[in-house]
Parts: C-alpha cells; structure tokens; sequence
C-alpha cells in the first residue's frame, strides 16, 4: 500500500512542445513511499517478506523513483496510463519505440523522438522496482529493507559471474560482486574459470586474485587482465542481502495508487480509465513474473494492468523474488547460463511439463489476468527458448492459446534491434543485424490499446508453427551456404532451473525450436517487415563469437546481416547462391513498387502503423537512388 508520494519536482518537458492533441507535457519526479503487511494474504507471494526489517508498528517499508509524464491539460490526454517496467533502471520506451536520443532524464525534445506514446495522449508512468540498481544518472531504483533472522545479519554462501567484454556493463579490469563479502579471508572463497559454458572449471589458486575490498576481486599479479570471453565464478560468503522481492509489490501498488485511490488521482489531474503495461528485454521478464507470481491484482482484489506487452522476454522471468537474488543476470547460452530464468510454465495455454511433472500456465485463470501481447525477435527464438511459448514442452505440437493472449515473431530481428542499431561486427563473426522490429512493436502497441479500451482484437498470433513445418530445429532452418558466414546449428539449452549457487549438468532440458528460412536466408513465418518482405541480404537473430572471444559460440544475442552483392557477375564471382540485387528488382522502381505494396498490406493488417509505411517508402527511394 502506498502511504504517501512525495512530488519534488514539476518541469515541463521539450520547451513546452505541443505533443498533437494531448498538448504540452508536464514530468513530475518524486518517490512513492509504502509499507507492506507481512501476514497479508495478498503479499504471500513476496518471497522472505517475513525476514525483512519492519518498522515499530511491525509493517515493512519500501520507498520507490517515480517519474511522470502527463498532459500539462489533463483532459486533453486518453485518459489511460502507460507504465514502462524499467531496465536495469532505465527508461527505454523513446528511445527504442520512438528512436528517441540515448538518455534517461526524458526532457529535452529529442529524447523523446517521434513522441508515439505523447501524441497518442498516454500519461507515462515509471517506478523503481529492482533494489539494486544503482541511483545514479537518473535511474529509477527501489530502497528495500535487508533480510534478517532472528533479529540478525543473514550470511549465505553465493556465486557470481563474470564474463568480459561481451556486454555493454561487461567487466573488464576487476570484478564487482552482487553482495559484500562477508569475509575477505581468500581461504573462504573460491575462484574458477572455464572457456565455454560446457568446459570443466579450473581453480585458479588463492595467490592468482585478491580481495580489493568487499565489493571487488583482481586477478594477480596487479595488470592481469581478465580473458575476454571467459568465465569466471566466484564461490564466496556474501552478507546482508534485501528482499528484492518487494519490488513486485512496489509496481503493484504504485500502479494501484495511480489508478484507484484519491490521492493517486490528485497526482496525475484525472481518474485513469485503464493501464497498460510495457517492458522490453528484462522488464518484459519482470511483467511474466509479475503476472505469474499474482501480484497483477493489488490488495483489494483490483486488476492493475489491464493489458500487457511484454518484447524480447522469450519464455524467461526474472531472478529477483529469493534472497541473494541477482536481477541483472540473463540466461544465454554462454553467460549466464545457471541462474534461474526459465521456469515452467511459459506459455498463456494450461500446459502440463513432464520433466517437472508440474501443470500450469502463466495466466492465473481469473479476473486479475490481463489481456496479453508478447513479441519476440529471432534470437528469442535461439536463446531464450521463445517457441515454448505456443508449443508443448518437449517441442512436439502447437499450441491453442486462449483469447487473452497474442504471439508474434518479428522475423530476422535481433534481440537489442531499434533504429540506428550497429551493422559492425563487434565480437562476432559476421557482420551484426541493423534491422529494427520498433515498427510492428508501434503497430502492436496501438493494438493492445485498442484491445483495452475498446475491446477490438489485435491481429492474429504471427509465430512458426510444427504443422505448417516453418517451426524446426536448429540445425534444419535451410539456410543457404554463402562462402564464408559462420552460421548457428544449435540454440541455447532451456532447462528447469537447479541450483544456482553449486550448479551440475541438467541431462533434461526442453525442446526449443526455431523459424525455418528460405533460400534468402530469411524466415519465412511471423511478422516481415519490408525488409525482410522485399530484403536486401540476410537477417538473422543469431551470430557467433570470433577470437579472442571463445569461437563458436553463439555471440550472446547479436543477430547476422549479409548484404546481397549488387550484381550477377559479383554474385557468381563470391559464390553466393542467393539473388543479387539487380537480378531481384530489374528496372528502375521495382524495389521501391515492392516496398510499398508490401508495407500496405502491413497496415491493411494493423502491424504497421500508416506513418511508419511512408517512412519505409521514403528510405526504399533514397536507396534506390543509392543515397543510403
């Protein structure tokens, strides 16, 4: 239950911009403080809320960011309230919905690029959930209190990972631990490295690496450098750790707040009719665990998001609900590899799971379910387990999903894809996919508002399916073999979750399928985009690392763009047995024809929303005109 909101801040944001009807925009930026009933039923899904630290009149406190946008005219916006589940403590939804500049302070007119949510009226709302973001640079974070028991510090044993360079908050000097160290004695502690996620560990011994205090190691001697690409665990006795699982409860209740109580609405100058929630990558985990753990129903009994869509979360939750949990981490099949992620049930079907002998769906079967939109890219696909969404466990049959809940795959999409992304190689071996899915995530968007506040379905689920054979495994996708593309037969291994402090190798793990591609290279079910309808080379969602990273494995979750030679004699000349560019659009117009027909049935379809069609158009002439 929120107490209080504390607003310190009301700024109006891009100089007082007119954001189409809804007008100029207002950020408010404040805290919202709340206090929790351990005893209460309605929190019983907070793991070890009995162990955190409460206040005098025996009730748990927590103190959540909060930032707004609203219509400086309240009654010149929709009415409803768009939540944005943070990243790590960032806010994403402009920059990547709306290719808005890189940033999270959301003020000036160009963080918020084309402004979709603004222009459609939405009063935006963010809020700390995870309690061990750092706030810093504007990021939303959680203050939570520690566990204890009995009244004393809780000391467990724990591991972390490291793995340097392949991810932007990669190590690459020293180590950062997830907890204190209880102890800095280095004969309590453990260091292990191994290449590849399948190798053997090897200690390494106790004068190799150093405590530099209780929240950093070094390896030794001082300038060793950490091996790019490889892992190291550190087995060690870590203190005080919070219950991070408040923050599941902190989103409920602010959202709740928002919507339902008094001093909510005073905050935000209207009664929101409905509340949408949205997340990508980790917080799109953060909304499968939300609506699978109960919390989308507040202490009355009241759904708090009446819809979500959740992008690039395959079929993984989130590791925050346990003590010593470690947020931040996410499954791949190199890194990260251990922690508990993927836990059945994935999908919104009622399914039963014959390696844990458990029956279940995400949805909880009543009225606190939300009406549910989750879009995934190809590397959900190769790393995060995503056809179990609408398949059976062991990969065997397709899946009804019931009337709530819509699929789709963006086809030949990479996991971070938005406009601008990176064609480079980076640490992989072929060069990385620019393509953008933010298109039919617009389109998608405006569909799931729909769907709330007017009830009109969206489009049907857009997925590979087994029965119409465009769902197979890795290594039969058909793609063609172009000289010199490394090219992935293998997805990441989906397994129950064991123990992630002293993990052993799982002998059952799920069947994880993939989209079959054609003799483009390029797959042939979900949702095509034009550039994958009228392409240009090869989009895929996987890649592989190059050395010094370990060769070979899947390049975390960094997709392929192969470009199509330009011409028949270059193709011949390269061996490449797809199409060149001049033997696919032959007269002048015929690429940008292709475009526009393929983008009006787009929007004939509701996944592409009509502005973005011209965009298509637009850049399809500049490239014909070979301007880029």
């Amino acid at each position: 239950m929120i107490v209080s909101v504390a607003i310190e801040r009301v700024e109006e944001v891009a100089e007082g911009r007119s954001f189409g009807a809804a007008g100029a925009y207002l950020r408010l930026i404040g805290k919202a403080r709340g206090v929790l009933r351990p005893d209460a039923a309605t929190n019983h899904a907070i793991a070890e809320l009995d162990k955190a630290v409460r206040n005098a009149a025996g009730l748990v406190e927590y103190e959540a960011d909060l930032f707004i946008l609203r219509p400086a005219d309240a009654a010149k916006g929709n009415g409803r309230l768009l939540y944005e589940v943070n990243n790590r403590g960032r806010k994403l939804l402009f920059a990547n919905l709306c290719a808005g500049a890189a940033g999270n302070d959301l003020k000036a007119a160009a963080d918020f690029g084309d402004a979709l949510p603004l222009r459609l009226g939405f009063t935006v709302v963010w809020s700390g959930w995870d309690a061990t973001v750092k706030r810093a640079n504007a990021a939303l974070g959680l203050a939570a209190p520690a566990a204890q028991e009995a009244g004393s510090p809780i000391i467990r044993r724990i591991r972390d990972e490291f793995v340097p360079g392949t991810r932007p908050d990669s190590p690459f000097d020293m180590f950062r631990l997830s907890y204190a160290a209880a102890t800095l004695d280095r004969s309590q502690a453990r260091l292990c490295l191994r290449r590849r996620q399948a190798d053997p560990r090897r200690v390494l011994p106790s004068e190799a690496w150093e405590f530099l205090d209780e929240r950093r190691v070094r390896l030794l001697p001082e300038g060793t450098v950490p091996e790019p690409g490889t892992l190291y665990e550190l087995h060690y006795s870590a203190r005080d750790p919070m219950v991070l699982g408040i923050g599941l409860a902190a989103t409920r209740d602010v959202v709740s707040h928002l919507r339902y109580d008094e001093a909510g609405q005073a905050v935000l100058r209207f009664r929101p009719s409905h509340a949408l929630g949205f997340g990508i990558s980790q917080a799109g985990r953060y909304l499968r665990t939300h609506i699978a753990s109960g919390v989308n129903r507040d202490e009355q009994g009241r759904r708090v998001f009446d819809g979500v869509l959740a992008h690039t979360a395959g079929v993984g939750r989130v590791f925050l609900n346990a003590l010593y949990a470690q947020p931040f981490r996410t499954n791949s099949q190199h890194e990260d590899h251990d922690f508990p992620e993927n836990e059945f049930p994935f999908s919104p079907a009622r399914l039963r799971d014959p390696l844990t002998d458990r029956e279940g769906a995400l949805f909880l079967g009543d009225r606190s379910d939300p009406l549910f939109i989750q879009t995934n890219t190809s590397t959900e696909y190769w790393q995060k387990g995503a056809s179990l969404l609408h398949t059976d466990p062991l990969g065997e049959r397709d899946t009804a999903l019931p009337d709530n809940a819509r699929l789709y795959l963006i086809a030949g999409t990479q996991h971070g894809g938005r406009a601008g992304s990176p064609a480079d190689r980076g640490p992989a071996v072929n060069p990385r996919n620019p393509h953008n899915p933010m298109p039919a995530l617009r389109a998608l968007l405006v569909a799931l508002d729909e769907w709330v506040a007017t009830g009109r379905a969206p489009p049907p689920s857009a997925v590979p399916r087994l029965a119409d054979g465009t769902l197979v495994p890795a290594d039969a996708t058909g793609f063609p073999a172009i000289p010199g593309v490394a090219v992935a037969t293998v997805t990441n291994r989906v397994s129950p979750p064991g123990d992630w402090v002293d993990p052993e190798t799982v002998k059952a793990g799920y069947r994880s399928l993939v989209c079959r591609v054609d003799a483009d290279g390029n797959e042939v079910a979900g949702v095509r985009l034009p550039d994958i309808a009228v392409p240009r080379g090869s989009y895929t969602g996987w890649n592989l690392y190059r050395p010094p990273f370990p060769e070979g494995e899947l390049a975390d979750r960094d997709g392929s763009f192969i470009p199509f030679a330009k011409t028949s004699a270059e193709r011949q000349e390269n061996g490449d047995p797809r199409s060149s560019l001049a033997e696919r659009y032959r007269s002048a117009g015929d690429y940008v024809s292709a475009v526009e027909r393929a983008a009006a049935a787009l929007v004939e379809a509701r996944l592409l929303l009509a502005e973005d069609a011209a965009a298509y158009v637009e850049r399809a002439r500049r490239l014909e005109r070979g301007a880029g």
